[in-house]
This record gives structure tokens, sequence and C-alpha cells, in this order.
């Protein structure tokens, strides 16, 4: 019993530490509804997962559609983590009386986060902020935003920025893409150099995580090359120390929409 308790205690204080890295989602974002199958649940990240959603079908099709993230059919840790705090955010303290045919609607006028082809969420597409450029639309990822200082280690939570461009390539896989990692001034050239290509690779390797694995990528790092600021200020830097993120040939006015 003991034993019992503290492995209870442990997945608890696990699965604390990871909902703090886990924004907060609005209801509108996710698929409530019924399905049209059985839904089961496996993998590490299950005994987290809050008894209205591990237990009950409605709950086990909402963490399947919504947060099998990679689509392996597994939920893993950041997964149920994921899962738990949207399910908290909208059912709050009335989590067993929860009412899923209230909530069992259209997700919103531009479309879902999450489902089969075309459904790909606009809302979340528009947020990045796409300018064009000759080569395609073109966003940009300050490195405070993904890294660590000095570091290609993705901060806890970054890679959650990319997920809704994620599900846009899952539903576009004709889509090209060029992921660039910038420095700035600070450090040797062959320092930076290697630095952003870790940093774009990092990138690159999050949209793996993500279930987006064709051959699709161009990866590139150009060290402090083509800095979009003044190097002399603390501001120019910041901005110099960036990812870039292209899709190769489309528009960028067809996420503002």
């Amino acid at each position: 019993m003991k034993t019992t308790n503290r492995m209870i205690l442990a997945a608890a204080t696990a699965a604390s530490a990871l909902l703090a890295t886990v924004p907060a989602t609005a209801q509108g974002r996710w698929d409530w509804g019924p399905g049209d199958r059985p839904y089961r649940l496996a993998g590490p990240g299950v005994p987290m997962l809050f008894p209205e959603l591990r237990a009950t079908p409605r709950g086990r099709a909402f963490v399947m559609r919504n947060f099998d993230f990679n689509r392996d059919g597994f939920i893993n840790r950041r997964e149920a983590a994921a899962a738990n705090r949207a399910f908290a955010d909208v059912a709050g303290n009335d989590r067993a009386r929860f009412d899923w045919d209230r909530h069992s609607r259209p997700i919103d006028s531009d479309g879902p986060r999450n489902g089969g082809p075309g459904r790909w969420d606009r809302a979340a597409m528009r947020d990045y902020h796409f300018r064009q450029t000759p080569q395609g639309a073109r966003m940009t990822l300050q490195e405070d935003v993904l890294f660590r200082t000095d570091s290609a280690e993705l901060r806890p939570g970054a890679i959650d920025k990319l997920r809704a461009l994620a599900g846009y390539l899952q539903d576009n896989p004709g889509v090209r893409v060029s992921i660039d990692g910038y420095t700035d001034s600070r450090g040797s050239d062959a320092h930076n150099k290697a630095l952003s290509e870790r940093r774009a690779d990092s990138v690159r390797t999050a949209f793996d995580d993500l279930g987006v694995t064709e051959a699709r990528f161009r990866v590139a790092g150009h060290g402090k090359a083509d800095p979009v600021a003044n190097n002399a200020t603390a501001a120019g830097m910041r901005l110099n120390r960036r990812v870039e993120v292209t899709l190769l040939g489309q528009r960028a006015d067809s996420f503002a929409r």
C-alpha cells in the first residue's frame, strides 16, 4: 500500500509540474464531440489523466482526438498534461458533472484546431503574423521564446508554439519549409554558425515530434549574417537571435483572412 501511495504521489507531482508548462486553452479550441467510435487509451501518460478523461468514453475521445499530438496512438506525459489543462480550463471545479453535450458544437467559425484535411486552425496561423518574402510566407520565432541562453535546447512549452503550424503542414503535405537560424554578433563566427545550425535543427526535430515527418524541410544556420537590427544594442541583439520558418511558395496573405 505504501508503495502504491508513493507511486500515486509521484504521478500527481509530475502532472503538476507538467501542467505548469502547458498554456491555457480556450474552450473553442478543442473538439468536444462524441466521436463515431470507441477510443482506447494507452501510454505512460494515461495514469496522469483526470478520471473524467480516463474513465469515460467522451473523455477518452476528447484526449485521443485532440492530444495525441504525434498521432502514434499513445498518450505520453506531456500530452496527458495538456489534456488535463484544457479540460480543467473549461470544467473548473465541476469536472465530475461536466456537460459534454453542451460543449459539443462547431469549434469556431475559422475551423477547429485538430481534425482531418482542411481543418487546420486558421486563427492560430494568423497569430504567427506571416510576412511575404520572395521565397514565400515567413514567420519569426525569437530566441528567448524557444531556447535557453546560448543553447539549442528548447525551453519547456516551446513546442506548443509550433503546434498550429504542424497541424497546417499535416493537412498540406505538399508544402515545403525552410528553417533558418541566426545569432547576434557576439562570439566567434564558428561558434555562432554552429549554434544557429543546432537551433534550426532543434526546430525541425520539434516538427518530427509533432508528427510532421515527411522530408520537406530545408535547414540552415547563418550565424550572425543578415541581422535585422543593430547589434550595438541589447534590444537589437535580441531581435537578431531568431529562427525564421518559411513556407516556400506560399502567400502570407492567405493566412491573414
